[in-house]
């Protein structure tokens, strides 16, 4: 499943735990890119990546609990 992540509308959006996120639900990102598309969505600027279909649930729970919007693309 691909997601768009659109912005992170929490008031004081914690970068580390952005990444940690991303490692996490997704097939293949890892340490150095997670910063960089964390520091991204933080700017405000849509990042896309790909989870697997067995994580999806936690997947965006996980990213609603970081105030992460998103859109599925697929």
């Amino acid at each position: 499943m691909k997601l768009n992540l659109l912005s992170c509308e929490a008031p004081r959006p914690d970068r580390r735990a952005i990444a940690n996120c991303l490692i996490t639900i997704s097939a293949n990102i890892n340490d150095s890119l997670s910063n960089l598309l964390a520091e991204y969505l933080i700017e405000g600027d849509s990042v896309e990546i790909e989870i697997s279909d067995k994580n999806a649930g936690s997947a965006l729970s996980s990213l609603r609990k970081l105030k992460i919007d998103y859109e599925i693309i697929e």
